[in-house]
């Protein structure tokens, strides 16, 4: 099985702290739908897989018009049972998620989603303190959240993603984990949880540069960190990947295909591609890449994947998981030259008990998750 990811890279204003593409420009939106029609019909041979999970991400996806959705959701579904050669309807395993702000999310979007494929809505949240909310310029506030997400519970959605960010200046470990508690109190059967990257170039980055706002210390984001974890955990979600907690069943199967080596295929401005031997990802300029479409290339760049590069993906992304790094795919993929260097490496991660073998995998221990980049560093193959 294989996965498919559509970038809509148009936001109605940016958040300080993105550094994704995005585009706060209008105009430009049905050439853009143009452009990825004809872009999957260019593509549509890239995968030999079934498509299992699609995943719309931005950008703002919901910052679409109802009409440009519906075109939108027509040009998804006519590909995929082309290519799956049979109804999704009939897939039970199939995952449809898109992702919306909940300003968005008015009654009648609510119900163009719930008649659509999707079944799964991510709901980009990220804190409920209006004033972090207003600084960070998101569009809504704590209250429209809380009400989008029963409306969306109520229209009959039974798996709904939250959004959540802690480090932002100023905050306390205290405000943090009234924004978990609000967080459990909807219930949702997955929650997203990130610390705030401040990256170059964002407004937020330039807020800090001038010492106008102050970022929180790795000490205080560690114990805001330990925080969610405990949180999550007595609430009983499964803590299945660094960033991210479910319910039990409800991981997010497309986000699980990146880390366990699946592929996938990326459409649209600045959307990423993996086969299994190379990756590639599309240019992230707006106006070329309908231009280029509509010369009939899609411009993209690509990588192809040596063993060792392939080996460290591996390393660096199924360490992210509960599940860790299979030990019998790496014998059977890569021989025992990488796998007697990997179990070299782990050793003093185990002895102090960072890591930990258990069904022939090689996993974090909850102590080792704290430290999980310094040991993927010296997991990799150099």
């Amino acid at each position: 099985m294989a996965g498919l990811y559509v970038h809509i890279p148009f936001c109605v204003s940016r958040c300080i702290y993105c550094g994704f593409y995005s585009t706060v420009g209008i105009d430009k939106r049905d050439e853009y739908l143009d452009a990825l029609q004809k872009e999957i019909e260019i593509r549509k041979e890239y995968l030999n897989e079934d498509i299992n999970t699609i995943y719309i991400g931005g950008g703002t996806p919901s910052a679409l018009s109802n009409k440009q959705l519906e075109r939108l959701f027509r040009i998804i579904r006519r590909f995929i049972e082309d290519k799956n050669k049979c109804r999704i309807t009939e897939n039970k395993e199939f995952e449809f998620t898109i992702e919306c702000n909940p300003n968005d999310l008015d009654d009648e979007k609510i119900d163009l989603l719930r008649e659509s494929l999707v079944n799964r809505v991510s709901m980009g949240v990220q804190t409920f303190d209006d004033s972090r909310l207003k600084f960070i310029k998101r569009r809504h506030n704590s209250a429209q959240a809380k009400e989008v997400f029963c409306k969306l519970r109520k229209a009959g959605f039974g798996n709904i993603s939250i959004d959540l960010m802690f480090g932002f200046p100023n905050q306390t470990i205290d405000e943090w984990g009234k924004d978990i508690d609000e967080a459990i109190g909807l219930q949702p059967e997955h929650l997203s949880v990130y610390s705030l990257m401040i990256e170059e170039g964002t407004p937020l980055y330039n807020l800090v540069a001038a010492g106008k706002v102050k970022e929180i210390d790795e000490e205080e984001s560690l114990a805001m960190y330990k925080l969610l974890c405990k949180k999550m955990e007595e609430s009983g979600y499964e803590h299945y990947e660094i960033s991210n907690f479910a319910k039990h069943g409800c991981h997010s199967r497309h986000n699980s295909s990146y880390w366990r080596d699946i592929p996938y295929m990326g459409i649209g401005a600045a959307a990423h591609s993996y086969d299994g031997h190379s990756r590639q990802w599309n240019i992230s300029d707006l106006n070329k890449y309908i231009d280029g479409i509509g010369k009939g290339k899609v411009p993209f760049e690509r990588e192809i994947i040596d063993e060792t590069t392939h080996f460290n993906d591996i390393i660096t992304t199924a360490t992210r998981t509960a599940e860790g790094i299979s030990l019998e795919k790496i014998k059977r993929e890569f021989g025992d030259k990488y796998l007697n260097n990997l179990m070299n490496e782990a050793k003093k991660h185990i002895a102090n008990g960072m890591l930990e073998i258990a069904d022939n995998n090689l996993r974090l221990t909850k102590e080792g998750v704290f430290i999980s980049d310094s040991i993927m560093s010296d997991l990799i193959y150099i």
